[in-house]
């Protein structure tokens, strides 16, 4: 296990980032539900990232890297690769900051994500998962055009942005002993579990991935960086191929535990949030409710935090979604 000094952000980088992103970051509702608590037996506080500046948890991290950036680096802008909302976080961030933006997309990203993407303003180059890696085609338009590559989750300042929304959670509810996180790169992740267990020592920070995305829960019980390519999941945002190598560290040192949910959980936890507590939900940002919801996490008489990551999906393609989760 590596020690916290070894890590690569600290708490003290999340609560800078805090004053960073404040007052172009929302700082998101808190919500809870009768009917979630009954069914867990516990007492469950959820995060509304969906409810955040371009609808997820990413516009804290995109902000974040790009407020750090000096007048040159501005000037000439950044380039990134994202299936959507890292994508639309740093266009949007860009926008706000007035730093031209490009980014990577697989042509299968949702339609939603690509069209808010080119609506902030960046230059959105698509590519074929079948044909290359965006992190292939990431260096070589770095190298053509002269950008800089501010990745989706393995940055610092991005890690440490994506920290302050576990922060805000635990600032309002203290008394919060279980804290579930979803993970892709584990950017949402180490942030959380950074600021988490700087706030309150003896947490338990979870992170929940699918099962057929299951890369960062065997890195995480091997103790060996693992792999996955273009996994099937309804949940475009954990479709990463591994945990990054900044945020893996972190996730070992800090994270409790790691945990999958099958497809079906997944979006039928996305469908109980739509029903009952009236919030728009992607499949990703459902995955830490998944795993409360499912009864792969039991926390019987605890005191829960769960992320809602993020709120972009497509509302039309609800069955399409429904039927690649094998949901009768």
């Amino acid at each position: 296990m590596s020690s916290t000094s070894e890590l690569a952000v600290s708490f003290g980088d999340v609560r800078d980032a805090a004053g960073r992103i404040e007052g172009f970051a929302r700082r998101t509702p808190i919500l809870t539900s009768s009917a979630v608590n009954d069914h867990c037996a516990s007492q469950v506080f959820f995060k509304c990232e969906n409810l955040q500046n371009t609808g997820s948890f990413k516009f804290r991290g995109a902000f974040n890297a790009l407020a750090r950036l000096n007048e040159a680096e501005r000037q000439r802008g950044v380039l990134s690769y994202s299936s959507g909302n890292h994508a639309q976080a740093l266009a949007r961030a860009g926008q706000l900051l007035r730093i031209p933006v490009t980014i990577i997309m697989p042509d299968d990203a949702p339609a939603v994500k690509k069209a808010a993407t080119r609506g902030y303003g960046a230059d959105v180059v698509e590519y074929d998962r079948n044909e290359t890696t965006r992190e292939q085609l990431a260096a070589t338009l770095s190298e053509e055009r002269g950008l800089p590559v501010i990745p989706p989750y393995n940055h610092p300042d991005v890690i440490a942005g994506q920290g302050t929304a576990a922060m805000e959670l635990l600032a309002e509810h203290p008394d919060i002993d279980l804290l579930l996180v979803c993970c892709g790169g584990g950017g949402l992740l180490s942030g959380s579990a950074t600021a988490a267990t700087a706030l309150k020592p003896g947490i338990k920070v979870v992170g929940v991935e699918p099962k057929a995305a299951d890369d960062a829960t065997r890195s995480f019980h091997s103790g060996t960086l693992q792999t996955v390519h273009n996994p099937p999941t309804i949940a475009d945002g954990a479709r990463t191929p591994s945990l990054g190598t900044l945020t893996f560290p972190i996730v070992k040192a800090l994270v409790s535990d790691m945990v999958t949910v099958s497809e079906s959980a997944i979006f039928n936890a996305m469908v109980f949030l739509m029903q009952r507590m009236k919030i728009v939900v992607e499949p990703t940002g459902a995955l830490a409710f998944a795993a409360l919801f499912d009864g792969v996490v039991k926390a019987p008489d605890r005191t829960v935090g769960v992320i809602i990551s993020g709120g972009n999906v497509d509302i039309l393609g609800l069955r399409a979604l429904r039927d690649a989760a094998g949901v009768e």
